[in-house]
C-alpha cells in the first residue's frame, strides 16, 4: 500500500516539475499499478477535502514548508500562481498523521489508524539532521539544526553541508586535504561535494571525500560504512573524469548517476541499488554492470556478487522521509529503528525475530506509536522501554 504523503507530493511536484529522478520512476510505477489514478481530478479531491474545518490548513502547511526544506533545496511551491497546490499536501499531512503504518502479514492486511501521541513517558527522540565533520588536521566540529560552520569553502547550517568550488585547484593531487563526515545513531545529513555531487547519508554512516577535486582527475570518495544515496555530477561536467565510490570490498564506478549503497558494519551484504544511468559493481574478482531498477548484492565473506531486480522505492525511500518494509523480518526492521531513533532493542522471544512484515513508515513518528501497533499484532505480547533500551515479549 502507498504512503499517501508521499504520492500526493509526487503528484504536486509533478505539476511544477520538480521530480527528480527517483521521483519520476516512482510515480510513473504507481501510475502503471493504479491506471485509473491518471483520471482522478485532484483539484476536485482537494477543494472537497479542504472544506473540512478539521483541517488547519495554514498551519499544516507550515509543517510541510519546515520538513520540505529539511529534505531537500529544491521544494518549491509558487502560491501565487496554484494556491491550491499548498492545501493539496496540507489535506494529504492530515491524512498521513491519522493512518500511521500498514502492516501486511501472512497476507493478512493490518490498517491502523492511532493518535499523534504529544507526549510519552520516555526520553526516545527521534532522528533528525546531526553528522560530526572531522577535517585534514583531527579537528572535529559537531552540526546540527542551528549550528552554523563556515571555513575556507565549506559551509553548513545544520542541515547540511555545502564545499563550493575551488577556482585555483592544486594540480597536484598528493597535496589534497580529505574531510570525513560521520552520521551517528538518530542522524541524517546532507552533503554537496566541491564537484556538484550530492549525497544523502543515512544514520551511523561515514564517508571520506576530498575538500576539491583535482581538474581532470578520477573524483573518488569513500563510503567507509552505512548507507548514503548517491546523485553524482555527470562527467561531461569535468573534463570526462569518472566518479568512484569505493566501499568495504568493492569499487563502483559511475559517469553521472543516481544510485543507493547500503554497507552497515554489522550486515553480511553490500547493497548497490541504480535507480538511473549506468554503474559497475566490481570486487577484483567480479565485475557487474547495472541497469535501473537493478541491485547488487556482495557477500563480505565469499565475495559472490547477485544481481536482482527490485523496487527502488523500498530501498531508497529513507532518503525521502520514509522506511518502506517489503517481507522483511521483524528483527531486520528494529535494526533499521534501532538506528534512526538512537536505542538498543532485544528480543526476549526469539521466535518473534522472524515474523515477516510489509509496510510504510514515516520516520517523523515517535517510536512510541510504531511500537504500540507492533504490540497490536496478534503475535506480540508487549514491548517495555528501560532507558534507551526496548524490550519485545
Amino acid at each position: 500500500m502507498e504512503e499517501i504523503f508521499y504520492i500526493s507530493k509526487l503528484i504536486v511536484k509533478k505539476k511544477i516539475k520538480d521530480l527528480d529522478a527517483s521521483e519520476k520512476l516512482h510515480l510513473k510505477e504507481y501510475y502503471k499499478q493504479y491506471p485509473f489514478s491518471k483520471n482522478i481530478n485532484f483539484e476536485e479531491i482537494v477543494q472537497k477535502t479542504s472544506e473540512y474545518e478539521t483541517i488547519n490548513k495554514e498551519k499544516s502547511w507550515e509543517v510541510v514548508l519546515k520538513k520540505s526544506d529539511k529534505r531537500s533545496n529544491k521544494f518549491y511551491i509558487p502560491v501565487t500562481k496554484h494556491s491550491w497546490l499548498k492545501y493539496a499536501i496540507a489535506a494529504s499531512v492530515v491524512l498521513l498523521i491519522s493512518t500511521t503504518f500498514f502492516l501486511i502479514q501472512n497476507d493478512e492486511v493490518i490498517i491502523e489508524e492511532i493518535p499523534v501521541i504529544a507526549d510519552t513517558n520516555n526520553d526516545i527522540e527521534i532522528g533528525g539532521d546531526k553528522a560530526v565533520l572531522t577535517l585534514g588536521n583531527g579537528t572535529s566540529i559537531v552540526l546540527g539544526n542551528g549550528e552554523d560552520y563556515i571555513y575556507n569553502n565549506v559551509k553548513s547550517n545544520g542541515g547540511k553541508i555545502v564545499y563550493s568550488t575551488v577556482n585555483d585547484k592544486v594540480l597536484d593531487s598528493s597535496k589534497m586535504v580529505y574531510n570525513y563526515l560521520t552520521i551517528p545513531r538518530g542522524g541524517q545529513y546532507f552533503i554537496e561535494l566541491e564537484d556538484g555531487t550530492q549525497v544523502w547519508l543515512n544514520s551511523e554512516s561515514r564517508l571520506k571525500y576530498p575538500t576539491f577535486f583535482v581538474k581532470g582527475n578520477e573524483r573518488k570518495v569513500e563510503l567507509v560504512y552505512g548507507e548514503a544515496y548517491f546523485d553524482v555530477s555527470s562527467s561531461m561536467k569535468h573534463d570526462g573524469s569518472s566518479f568512484k565510490v569505493l566501499t568495504e570490498g568493492q569499487e563502483i564506478e559511475v559517469l553521472g548517476t543516481e544510485f543507493n549503497v547500503k554497507a552497515y558494519r554489522d550486515e553480511s551484504y553490500v547493497y548497490t541499488t541504480l535507480v538511473e544511468g549506468a554503474v559497475t559493481v566490481d570486487n577484483t574478482i567480479q565485475k557487474e554492470s547495472l541497469r535501473p531498477n537493478e541491485q547488487s548484492i556482495l557477500s563480505k565473506e565469499n565475495k559472490s556478487v547477485i544481481i536482482t531486480e527490485v523496487d527502488v522505492f523500498t530501498e531508497i525511500s529513507w532518503k525521502n522521509g520514509f522506511f518502506s518494509f517489503r517481507s522483511k523480518s521483524l528483527k531486520d526492521i528494529m535494526k533499521v529503528l534501532s538506528r534512526w531513533y538512537d536505542v538498543d532493542i532485544l528480543f526476549l522471544n526469539k521466535d518473534l525475530e522472524t515474523i515477516n512484515f510489509k509496510g510504510v513508515l514515516n520516520k517523523n513518528q515517535n517510536l512510541v506509536e510504531i511500537l504500540t501497533i507492533i504490540k497490536n499484532t496478534k503475535d506480540i505480547n508487549a514491548y517495555d522501554i528501560n532507558g534507551k533500551t526496548v524490550l519485545i515479549k
